[in-house]
């Protein structure tokens, strides 16, 4: 037999790859962060009685998603340094069925980075694990000081985070056009190390003060061997609950749920988070000193996701979050917490709580989905309209139901929120962009999927399916 094909006979699905190692990540964060895994196990068991009281939900979640991975981790954090960083790190994700989607400017919370979202786009891909890694890049023009912008790179341009055997297997990986079952294991375990915590800094202590000043993410992404996951994600399916629940865990929840308010029919996604832990570390300054401080950046998100809205129904989205800003915006201390919950509930009221309306008026992407494909077919006034091809008219003639598609994705404004939360910054939040997508996607080596079309694409494949069910 081929060689080359021995080696293809053996290959390992990216899907399984992608599982195996969000379960890796998952027993690494539990064990670095004790406080991920009460919040992981508090979610966990509400979610199941949750389910167990809204069998409706249990129905229309089996239409879209596999809910055996319901409560596995959704999405991790990571903050890279420089572009050949980001290039790597596209590269192996790839390996994982993990792709750019979407670009995200996070100086609207004076944050100096931008980010991208790793994640899988096909949705049978999804469905089998949805996990998403949302990697943000250190901007360093964006560092007011001269002279500590060019001390940062400095100790960037040195950095390796990857190392020759990583490099080796990726190499490997894009040449036979993915991994045995044996190369799999070892790239998982060398990954995750790529991603652990390092206690001892890669700097003197005065410079980690310096970036510190100048801002704590620029601290967090320069002062390490490599780029510590600094969250893991849950999902939940009622975030109002746990966020009442953190105490119990032994963690400080933040004040505020970023994103759209509580809702009958849950739009795009809804974030908290338990604040960041002090961590000491190990610093060894030029003198020969030692030093330890504590350094604050690694937290535990939730998160809960509702449908996919169209451009139509994200500009109504980003709207009526101005509006209510423009009236109260949340204070992390979440002192103005009760005016702002009014505020937002108010506001969105002009956002409608319905999927029949929301699909009617196209704010929503859906999944469609045959009711009885023999009963359309036998019924004379079901197949006239079957025959006709409209998606709409099967709908009202309840030939097909629809489902929402889940939203994969984030939202700029709620991702600087959390930003804001866990870098000690108390006041409010003060949102001004400062884009630069082109560099970015220049740094990244490929340019980033647009979100719109690849639900699109899934709403459309739906329907495709629907008719070859109906007329086939």
């Amino acid at each position: 037999m081929n060689q080359a094909l021995n080696v293809t006979d053996q290959l390992v699905s990216a899907d399984s790859i992608r599982s195996e190692f969000s379960s890796a990540m998952s027993d690494m964060y539990r064990d670095e962060v004790p406080a991920y895994g009460a919040l992981l196990d508090l979610v966990t068991e509400h979610n199941q009685q949750y389910l167990n009281s809204h069998p409706e939900l249990v129905e229309r979640l089996q239409q879209v998603e596999n809910i055996e991975t319901l409560s596995d981790q959704r999405h991790g954090a990571i903050r890279l340094g420089k572009a050949s960083e980001l290039t790597m790190m596209r590269r192996i994700f790839s390996i994982m069925g993990m792709f750019p989607v979407g670009y995200y400017d996070l100086s609207v919370a004076n944050v100096p980075v931008h980010a991208t979202a790793f994640r899988a786009i096909k949705a049978e891909s999804i469905r089998n694990n949805p996990f998403r890694i949302f990697t943000s890049l250190l901007r360093l023009e964006l560092i007011k000081n001269p002279q500590l912008r060019e001390k940062a790179k400095q100790v960037l341009d040195q950095r390796d985070i990857f190392g020759d055997q990583v490099r080796d297997i990726v190499a490997t990986a894009e040449k036979n056009g993915g991994l045995t079952q044996l190369e799999s294991q070892l790239f998982i375990e060398q990954i995750v190390k790529v991603f652990r915590w390092h206690s001892e800094a890669a700097i003197g202590s005065e410079l980690y003060t310096e970036l510190l000043l100048e801002h704590p993410l620029v601290a967090d992404v320069v002062s390490f061997k490599g780029p510590h996951i600094n969250h893991l994600t849950p999902r939940t399916l009622d975030i109002d609950w746990v966020q009442g629940q953190i105490h119990t865990t032994g963690a400080q929840a933040k004040a505020v749920i970023e994103g759209p308010p509580r809702r009958e029919c849950p739009i795009l996604l809804r974030q908290t988070a338990f604040l960041a832990i002090r961590e000491e570390v190990k610093f060894n300054d030029a003198d020969n000193s030692h030093k330890t401080l504590t350094h604050a950046a690694r937290f535990g998100e939730i998160e809960q996701r509702g449908c996919a809205l169209t451009s139509k129904g994200r500009a109504l989205y980003d709207e009526l979050l101005g509006k209510t800003r423009a009236l109260t915006r949340p204070l992390n201390d979440g002192s103005n917490l009760e005016q702002y919950i009014a505020e937002i509930q108010t506001v969105f009221a002009a956002f409608p709580d319905n999927y029949l309306q929301m699909h009617a008026e196209k704010l929503a992407y859906f999944k469609y989905t045959v009711i009885d494909a023999a009963s359309a077919k036998n019924s004379p006034a079901a197949g006239e309209v079957a025959q006709s091809m409209d998606i709409a008219q099967l709908l009202a003639a309840g030939v097909v139901r629809i489902d929402p598609i889940t939203y994969e994705d984030f939202l700029p404004v709620s991702a600087a929120g959390i930003f804001q939360s866990n870098l000690g910054e108390q006041g409010e939040q003060d949102f001004t962009d400062n884009p630069n997508q082109e560099q970015f996607e220049i740094d990244l080596g490929a340019s980033v999927a647009d979100e719109f079309a690849l639900y699109q694409q899934m709403q459309t494949e739906s329907i495709e399916q629907c008719l070859q069910q109906i007329n086939g």
